[in-house]
């Protein structure tokens, strides 16, 4: 019998290949029924906290995985063990900072992966300034970064509490929908 973690685990490959390769996901209670369908045991919970762990984010009305998030052989991967922590700054900006004299390294393995959104970073001896396009790239790459840093998950000052667009919309009774 499987374990708790292979099934979360299996769960979460279900997942990704859900949002890499099917049709949009634009309610958390959609991909609970995907996953059902696809024999997976599946709460809007679980649904909510595995997105969250696998860096998806939900942008323009749909769940995504960006692409740099894919990616187990990327650039900054090597970095990560150099970044001591990360540090929101304004609705655009995030400070990393890194041990001495590995603030160049982290900005050219950053600049490599290409992250979209990402409108430019400035690199110091032990720090390096992201610059990105919005507050949602800026929450993504604060979330994932503190992810590899095995840190937990936090909400930035500015982040709405129902983001995941979970309530009903106006006019819509939560019910039925699809």
């Amino acid at each position: 019998m499987p374990s708790d973690r292979e099934v979360r685990d299996r769960r979460r490959a279900a997942i990704r290949e859900i949002l890499l390769h099917d049709e949009p996901v634009h309610h958390q209670h959609a991909l609970v029924n995907r996953l059902r369908e696809r024999g997976f045991a599946a709460t809007q919970s679980n649904v909510s906290r595995d997105l969250r762990d696998i860096g998806a984010v939900r942008h323009e009305g749909q769940y995504m995985i960006p692409s740099w998030t894919q990616s187990e052989d990327a650039a900054f991967r090597k970095v990560v063990p150099f970044i001591r922590k990360v540090n929101p700054g304004g609705p655009n900006l995030l400070l990393i900072v890194t041990d001495p004299g590995a603030g160049p390294a982290v900005a050219q393995a950053i600049q490599e992966d290409q992250w979209p959104d990402l409108v430019g970073t400035v690199d110091g001896h032990n720090s390096v300034l992201l610059v990105l396009d919005n507050f949602l790239f800026q929450k993504l790459v604060y979330q994932r970064i503190r992810h590899y840093l095995g840190m937990e998950f936090v909400k930035l000052d500015n982040e709405d509490e129902d983001e995941d667009g979970e309530e009903p919309e106006d006019g819509e009774e939560g019910e039925g929908e699809e």
